[in-house]
């Protein structure tokens, strides 16, 4: 599919945490929330954009949480892994109500309700307008979602990483504890490292540091922020090379 003139990006990997689906609470699934997070997909799709999702499941269950209250850490994680299908399954529902083919493929083999992980697959799903939904994580226990968005971004050829938070991008110091806390709009990989800000977690941050995948944080909550940032806008913070 040929890059949208109006669209800044041809193919983009949006990375969602669990608890966006949770709404307000961040816990549970919330269909309002889902709904809404469609809808911004949708309004994407519609610029001719290839979009795939990598989600999380912070909002049902989190492996290291489960860990930590004396679950073997590989079996929470796997959990948590399981965690992140259910959502999947969830966005997958409402995006297909408005019209829009969507596939799952997750990392842990369960063909009843998903297609398992391929490459190529994946691309193809994508060359044919479909939203591809990649859940179950990196299928291995000890690696985060935001790990599985770097990897799949790298591997499918995405232009770009949206990780979409509840805040309006990267800051020096956390805004909701210090009022005087400075936003960026760009910051490079290095200076990221060096005033210790934490966009990603280590693995997923050097994943897309070696490999020159542009990250932008920006506010998920905001209206028709994902196609703002498609379109180029200046939203959110920019990490890049």
């Amino acid at each position: 599919m040929k890059k949208p003139a109006h669209a800044k990006y041809r193919r983009i990997l949006l990375k969602l945490s669990g608890e966006a689906l949770g709404g307000e609470t961040g816990n549970g699934i919330n269909p309002d929330a889902i709904h809404d997070i469609a809808t911004q997909i949708v309004e994407v799709r519609a610029l001719g954009v290839e979009v795939v999702i990598v989600v999380g499941g912070g909002n049902i269950f989190r492996g290291l949480a489960g860990s930590e209250k004396g679950i073997e850490r590989a079996t929470a994680d796997y959990m948590g892994m399981l965690a992140t299908v259910i959502n999947a399954l969830a966005l997958q529902d409402a995006l297909e109500k408005m019209g829009v083919a969507t596939r799952v493929q997750s990392a842990i083999t369960m063909t009843q309700i998903a297609e398992s992980f391929i490459r190529r697959r994946a691309v193809r799903h994508l060359e044919k307008g479909r939203v591809v939904i990649f859940a179950a994580g990196t299928g291995n226990p000890y690696f985060s979602t935001d790990t599985a968005a770097a990897l799949r971004a790298n591997e499918i050829g995405a232009e770009v990483l949206l990780k979409a938070t509840k805040v309006d991008g990267i800051y020096d110091s956390d805004p909701k504890k210090n009022p005087k806390a400075v936003r960026f709009a760009q910051i490079t990989f290095q200076d990221a490292l060096q005033k210790r800000l934490k966009v990603m977690d280590a693995a997923a941050f050097a994943l897309c540091q070696d490999n020159k995948m542009p990250i932008i944080v920006f506010d998920l909550f905001k209206e028709h922020n994902i196609k703002r940032v498609v379109m180029g806008e200046k939203v959110g913070t920019l990490v890049t090379g």
